[in-house]
């Protein structure tokens, strides 16, 4: 799928080749270019951002990359962490021409967007975050945390029939991550069904499972360094979010300097889908303050 007000090419990093959707239409000088980051599961960047080109794209430039082991990227072998994917990231922005943007992030998105901000100061302008992962330090309980680990631990000859087969039940996951199925566009839940069925379907994000899960806690969990992100930073929450804890962000956004949380009334995991029109207001006046 590719949404509308978008164009697809690829980009290549190394021995890497990314799908890059592209905004299609022309853009006057002086705004910065917006990076979406997808989220996990059986994401794509069609999928967490179809309104986004046309809401943005008016005005600015706006890229979004197929993460490896995602959508028209899911070829190629998925790097793990988020640290690995905020880099590669950071890589396809400048290949792509750019060496200054803002970046957006949704969910697992996040956890990345908040690696790209710390590491790399020069390129990020500033972020919007929708759900992020990244900042829990434990799942619901060491119970919870220690079963995760031990199944992310699995060989691969059981583990990815394992999620092949999660996968099939897309219905349920679509009713966890939101709080109103029916908001959905048609196309972003067909684009998710074919996704999550998809012969390589899930891999990438199983990979950053594996990466970032500990025995006793999360190895992602950013909140002791977050009070280094200096740059303006919109927190977008779903106030309905069941995958997410609201809590990740409103600690967050208390710790940084310069954060403002908005936390989104029946609203779940996919708040910039389910509230698109209150996202694309609050997301353009964050980026105008970054162009001034």
């Amino acid at each position: 799928m590719i949404p509308e007000g978008a164009e697809a090419s690829t980009v290549r990093i190394g021995h890497r080749e990314l799908r890059r959707l592209r905004s299609s239409a022309d853009h006057p000088d002086g705004r910065l270019p917006l990076v979406l980051i997808h989220g996990g599961g059986a994401d794509n960047s069609a999928i967490s951002w179809f309104h986004a080109f046309v809401d943005f794209g008016i005005d600015r430039q706006v890229l979004a990359f197929d993460l490896p082991g995602f959508g028209g990227s899911s070829d190629v072998a998925p790097v793990g962490g988020p640290v690995a994917m905020a880099d590669l990231v950071a890589e396809a922005i400048r290949a792509s021409g750019f060496d200054r943007v803002a970046v957006a992030g949704v969910s697992m998105g996040g956890d990345v967007a908040l690696n790209l901000a710390l590491r790399d100061r020069e390129l990020c302008a500033g972020l919007i975050l929708i759900a992020p992962g990244g900042l829990i330090p434990v799942l619901r309980n060491r119970l919870v945390q220690a079963a995760a680990k031990a199944t992310a631990c699995l060989p691969d000859l059981l583990l990815l029939p394992a999620t092949a087969l999660a996968n099939r039940f897309v219905g349920q996951a679509l009713r966890a991550m939101v709080h109103a199925p029916d908001r959905l566009p048609d196309e972003v839940v067909a684009e998710f069904v074919a996704e999550a069925r998809a012969p390589r379907g899930g891999l990438g994000y199983l990979r950053y499972n594996q990466a970032t899960l500990g025995w006793r806690a999360m190895t992602n969990d950013l909140l002791p360094q977050v009070q280094r992100i200096t740059v303006p930073t919109l927190f977008f929450h779903g106030a309905e979010d069941r995958l997410v804890p609201l809590a990740g962000s409103r600690e967050a956004a208390r710790r940084m300097p310069d954060a403002e949380l908005l936390v989104v009334p029946d609203c779940g995991h996919w708040a910039q889908l389910e509230a698109p029109v209150r996202f694309a207001a609050a997301a353009n006046r964050f980026l105008h303050r970054l162009d001034t």
